[in-house]
């Protein structure tokens, strides 16, 4: 198949940090060597994809970032990572947890706000040399809510669709699942589910989450096979950001759309849950995604 062309130099990759044991690789002293990059262009080579095909960032919210002050006070809170999809490198998921995690021992300054800028300014340098790009890094502590609605306009395809009527028969990410209306005028579909469920490329563990599709144009598929084809990814091993282009790139090869926005909102695994979006229009991205006043509402899975 097409899409493991580079599996193994991926999995070379990822896997530096993997299958440690006795907790090796595991520092509580700031130690930036810890990160981990993956060309992007490893998982998009298998579909034929560019990278210009679409717009897009990543957003990571890392739940177990803590240092402390030069008096041994800890700060703790959250801390919202946005990668822009078309930096040459994302990071591996692995390292980051291991590098946010040398922070822990870190005295960054003499009191709690300078020690959270110092996070903010230390993660933002590293990642930026790291992967080549201007990434945007905010700390959020954990009293605070700085949430923002999430997709609310999206239709539930498990209330459109009896899914109990339904035959599940593809589990290995099937675009011929697609079965797609030919309207005959302009018609715009926003759904949404939590039946998307995959395996992580590196060590196969799964990886659930919630995807939500905007497509407008005259040829649509029907909520019921969406439904069909996202259930199919249910036992393909692939990275999150290589999940949401390759449906982004099997819907746009199904349907020639106008307009098409493809999220995915993936659980906490380690402290971190990975959120990509991919769309044809940068106006597409809802602000939420990158308004670093504000962090992504959880969905019920999450």
């Amino acid at each position: 198949m097409s899409e493991v062309k580079n599996y193994q130099e991926v999995v070379d990759i990822a896997s530096k940090h993997l299958g440690t044991v006795g907790g090796a690789g595991y520092k509580d002293t700031y130690a930036p060597d810890l990160l981990v990059k993956i060309p992007r262009s490893l998982n998009r080579e298998g579909y034929g994809l560019t990278g210009e095909e679409f717009k897009g960032v990543d957003v990571w919210n890392c739940y177990e970032v803590s240092a402390i002050t030069t008096k041994g006070q800890p700060v703790a809170g959250l801390l919202k990572i946005v990668c822009p999809s078309d930096s040459e490198f994302h990071v591996e998921s692995k390292s980051i947890k291991l590098y946010l995690n040398s922070f822990n021992m870190t005295q960054i300054a003499d009191n709690a706000a300078d020690c959270i800028s110092g996070i903010e300014a230390r993660v933002k340098r590293d990642l930026d040399e790291l992967l080549e790009t201007d990434t945007t890094v905010t700390f959020f502590e954990l009293e605070e809510e700085f949430e923002a609605l999430t997709f609310q306009e999206y239709d539930n395809i498990a209330e459109l669709v009896d899914l109990d009527a339904v035959d599940f028969t593809a589990f290995q990410s099937d675009a011929d699942q697609l079965d797609i209306q030919e309207l005959g005028t302009p018609t715009v579909l926003k759904l949404r589910s939590n039946l998307l469920r995959s395996n992580c490329r590196v060590t196969n563990q799964p990886d659930w989450g919630d995807i939500f599709i905007k497509i407008e144009g005259e040829n649509v598929p029907t909520a019921e096979s969406i439904a069909k084809y996202i259930v199919s990814h249910r036992t393909v091993s692939h990275f999150h950001e290589e999940i949401c282009e390759m449906v982004f790139k099997h819907l746009t090869d199904a349907c020639n759309p106008t307009q098409l926005m493809v999220a995915c909102l993936y659980t906490r695994r380690g402290g971190i849950d990975i959120n990509p979006i991919r769309a044809t229009h940068t106006s597409l991205i809802p602000e939420f995604f990158t308004n670093t006043n504000y962090t992504i509402k959880k969905t019920i899975r999450q």
